[in-house]
């Protein structure tokens, strides 16, 4: 690795350790190091924040890397969870479990499971749909008009869901859209590392085959690429690591696009291993700011990742009109 790689990592490394600190001590109320490691008044409140914390950190480290994971597969910086509808199809997927199973008691622990099925259920299918697709379109920017149609359906389905729902069914769900990190507990954070690990697993088995892929399809066969294992690969990696998100934390939307692009803008994009690692580390940093700002000014961490992206996103498509 080169010397410029591991000051990025070491300065980003530094900033999160940093940010994480300040986001522990973010809230209506001030807190002292005993409140997070004794049993005094204030301890609740304490272990709220802190899984505030690790549901950043997992979330930093997911979201990106599905978005890394399909740009590179689909050779199309604007392909990520959001822009190819999954994010929506796993809404989509919690809507019907939230909407539709309010009568059905069940204990936390397999509400979560259950939570988790449903968005990953509905991820997997999608991305099965999308790399099926793909193959179809000769242009690949008609995979993300496909990816948008589908966005809209699945919200549509969701606004139809909404309408019937009981008061109840419908405020859990609105507070799921809206990303309540503070909300997440022990036990689902417990679920969703468990995802996250197996999520990444599986793209740590991809990056290797996904180096040979880029040098195009005939040149990867020449090497020994397993092209229909790394596309399936990236559909179990991809839609685990987003659908999982999704479940706990709402859609949080465009993370996935703008940090591999920022990634590629400080570090040779050529090189996957070392992309990959930065699409973490940013991302960890980007989602603990952003909790922070949610934190300060009360808005849905949605609605702060939405104003971040689409300014980015949009400058990517000037950019790229330039070029």
């Amino acid at each position: 690795m080169s010397k410029r790689f591991k000051i990025l990592c070491l300065l980003l490394g530094i900033a999160i350790i940093l940010v994480a600190i300040i986001n522990l001590n973010t809230g209506f109320l001030a807190l002292s190091i005993q409140d997070f490691f004794q049993n005094t008044s204030q301890n609740q409140i304490a272990e709220i924040r802190v899984n505030r914390v690790l549901v950043m950190l997992l979330a930093g480290i997911s979201i990106p890397t599905s978005g890394f994971l399909m740009q590179e597969y689909f050779q199309n910086p604007l392909a990520g969870p959001d822009i190819l509808g999954i994010t929506s199809v796993a809404s989509l997927s919690v809507a019907f479990y939230i909407l539709l199973s309010h009568n059905i008691l069940l204990p936390e622990f397999l509400q979560n499971s259950f939570l988790s099925l449903a968005a990953i259920g509905g991820s997997l299918a999608l991305m099965l749909v999308l790399l099926s697709m793909s193959n179809k379109f000769q242009d690949k920017s008609y995979l993300i008009i496909f990816g948008f149609l589908i966005s809209a359906f699945a919200g549509a389905i969701v606004s139809l869901l909404q309408f019937y729902a009981e008061n109840q069914s419908l405020k859990n769900y609105i507070l799921w859209s809206f990303g309540a990190n503070n909300m997440v507990t022990r036990n689902q954070i417990a679920v969703l590392f468990i995802l996250v690990l197996i999520g990444m697993f599986f793209c740590f088995r991809s990056i290797k085959p996904l180096i040979g892929n880029s040098l195009g399809t005939s040149y990867a066969q020449s090497l020994g690429v397993n092209l229909r294992q790394l596309k399936l690969l990236i559909i179990v990696s991809s839609s685990l690591l987003s659908a999982s998100i999704t479940a706990f934390l709402g859609p949080i939307l465009f993370i996935g696009i703008i940090v591999p692009h920022f990634c590629r803008l400080i570090y040779n994009p050529s090189k996957l291993w070392q992309q990959w690692i930065l699409n973490m580390f940013l991302g960890m940093l980007i989602m603990l700011l952003f909790s922070i700002i949610a934190e300060k000014t009360q808005i849905p961490l949605n609605v702060i990742s939405s104003v971040f992206g689409i300014p980015v996103i949009l400058m990517m498509l000037l950019r790229q009109n330039k070029v």
